[in-house]
């Protein structure tokens, strides 16, 4: 096995993943016991990116501080990645990217911000994560396009809905904010959403490859 392992799926297309960092070894989102298979196969760093929240056990706390005793580099990003790190950083694991940092301030703390369904053999995402869609918001603001109070009021309408169900537009209609903000806030997103776990799961990649290159 490859030295470098990535679990990673809909945070990050696989092609462009490997187009950042080729010699990494990529597998689907982790569940429990997976790293300790990729370290007793010789991983020597693991990039956790995605993991499973609902489907399957999640990635636990003790395989990762294993992992951090024998020496393993793990880093942490994007989703299920950036919440571990937060609870881990102080233990060893490296946190990389915004959403591990709102997660590591107390901005975000359960784990439904960074939960989303996607189709389990394209890794496409069927729903939008609030992280994304707390991202876009706050980008909508400084723009312009709504104020604090709006930014505020769809944020809570966004927290109401559970999290497989959360789209833009359902996030938008359900807000109390006027008509005329929800038709604009729509037209803006189409252009102009943020995709905050891929933007973190690059950051990450990039921080790995340069690691490596040192």
């Amino acid at each position: 096995m490859p030295h470098v392992v990535v679990f990673v799926g809909p945070s990050l297309p696989l092609e462009e993943a490997k187009q950042i960092l080729p010699v990494a070894k990529y597998l689907p989102p982790a569940k429990r016991g997976d790293l300790t298979d990729v370290v007793k196969a010789g991983a020597k760093t693991i990039v956790l990116i995605d993991g499973v929240f609902f489907q399957d056990r999640a990635v636990g706390h003790r395989e990762i501080l294993a992992a951090l005793r024998d020496g393993v580099l793990v880093y942490g990003s994007s989703s299920m990645g950036a919440l571990r790190a937060s609870e881990m950083d102080t233990l060893g694991m490296i946190g990389v990217g915004v959403i591990y940092r709102w997660y590591h301030d107390g901005t975000i703390i359960s784990d439904d911000e960074v939960g989303l369904v996607y189709d389990p053999e394209t890794y496409v995402a069927l729903s939008e994560p609030m992280v994304n869609i707390r991202a876009t918001f706050s980008k909508a603001n400084v723009s312009g396009i709504i104020d604090d109070v709006e930014e505020k009021e769809l944020l809570r309408a966004c927290k109401a809905i559970y999290y497989p169900d959360r789209t833009y537009r359902r996030v938008i209609r359900d807000a109390k904010i006027p008509a005329e903000q929800k038709s604009s806030l729509a037209a803006w997103i189409k252009i102009n959403a943020v995709d905050q776990k891929w933007l973190d799961a690059v950051s990450c990649l990039i921080t790995v490859r340069d690691m490596l290159h040192e």
